[in-house]
């Protein structure tokens, strides 16, 4: 079954708001007309706006995983920012872990669909089933397959680093030295990218390899005993190996409160542990890009291929931590964050 942007949305508010399945059900089936345009939001395709063309309803398939809370409210996020730049040419498809791709191939056609938006894992899997010949837009993931990310536009759930460097330089200007622990298997790209960035802003990166636990807890040892607390910083990607919950992050966030080393994250809830800082995803306005970006596809346009950093953030900061690193955030500096630790 297929939904609109604003049915869905009031599928997810019932949800928030712990209504009955009845109620859900309900939402998913109400008749829905297309709403006002909304205001463009911050966007460097603004110029981009002007020029596109008004498109047939249900041209931007948008597929998302039919998943309980809390992902689903995250979804109707992003899903809303795609509908404010999209508006009715957008129609949604749900999917689950058995949905038959050659049905979803079928209602994709019988409705027009000329470009697909695939959001997270399940919604990816489904989307790249589908013929080649609709061009696929992804975001909601970390990384896209080496092999599967040239045939499509993929924006990453990972912070770009050019972003985390920029706000590291603001915070301590002192720093030279970003040391990061990651396996190159799931972010070689990522540290790619890194080292480009590290060099624009006069910051030298060292990038540890580690394909295992064991490895990683022993290269932050080392690191943290040949650091200097005036010039270096740690930075923890979005890593499963290197950054592990359970047996890294504590290590390493002990070991940064005892020698008094800034360590800043690609994860939220890293920052309400005691991570200094951290970039996270702005849901509407990273919709509102992949919007753009599918829009662009039906006016023409020829658009990178591959995977792209998450350039739509929110900022989190640790104030405590910045207190016993000696740093002073003020009031009004403080205006500029998203979250703040510890919660007022």
């Amino acid at each position: 079954m297929t939904m609109t942007g604003k049915t869905f949305r009031r599928k997810a508010g019932f949800a928030a708001r712990a209504c009955c399945a009845a109620l859900g059900l309900l939402a998913a089936v109400v008749s829905w007309q297309p709403a006002a345009a909304a205001p463009g939001g911050a966007t460097a395709e603004a110029g981009e706006q002007r020029r596109m063309e008004p498109q047939a309803p249900g041209s931007v398939a948008v597929v998302y995983p039919n998943l309980g809370e809390p992902y689903h409210s995250i979804f109707a996020t992003i899903i809303d920012g795609i509908e404010d730049n999209a508006k009715s040419a957008m129609r949604t498809y749900p999917v689950a872990a058995n949905t038959d791709p050659a049905e979803l191939n079928a209602q994709l056609k019988r409705n027009g669909a000329k470009v697909v938006i695939a959001l997270g894992r399940q919604g990816l899997k489904a989307a790249s089933a589908l013929d080649r010949d609709i061009p696929l837009v992804a975001g909601g993931v970390l990384a896209v397959p080496e092999a599967d990310n040239r045939a499509m536009t993929a924006i990453s759930l990972t912070p770009d680093p050019s972003l985390l460097f920029s706000r590291l330089r603001n915070l301590m200007p002192g720093v030279r030295r970003v040391i990061v622990v990651y396996n190159p298997q799931s972010n070689e790209w990522l540290i790619r990218l890194a080292r480009e960035a590290a060099r624009a802003q006069g910051l030298e990166l060292v990038a540890y390899e580690a394909r295992d636990l064991g490895s990683a807890a022993r290269l932050y040892e080392s690191a943290f005993a040949a650091s200097d607390s005036k010039r270096d910083a740690i930075w923890l990607p979005q890593d499963a190996t290197t950054v592990d919950e359970t047996t890294i992050l504590p290590l390493v966030l002990k070991e940064s409160w005892s020698r008094n080393i800034a360590v800043f994250s690609s994860s939220f809830l890293h920052v309400k542990k005691g991570a200094l800082f951290a970039l996270y995803p702005n849901n509407l306005e990273l919709g509102r890009t992949l919007a753009w970006s599918a829009l662009a596809y039906l006016s023409g346009e020829q658009r990178r291929k591959g995977v792209l950093p998450l350039r739509d953030v929110h900022i989190a900061v640790n104030v405590r931590t910045a207190g016993h690193l000696g740093l002073t955030i003020s009031y009004q500096q403080q205006r500029t964050y998203d979250a703040i630790f510890p919660e007022p």
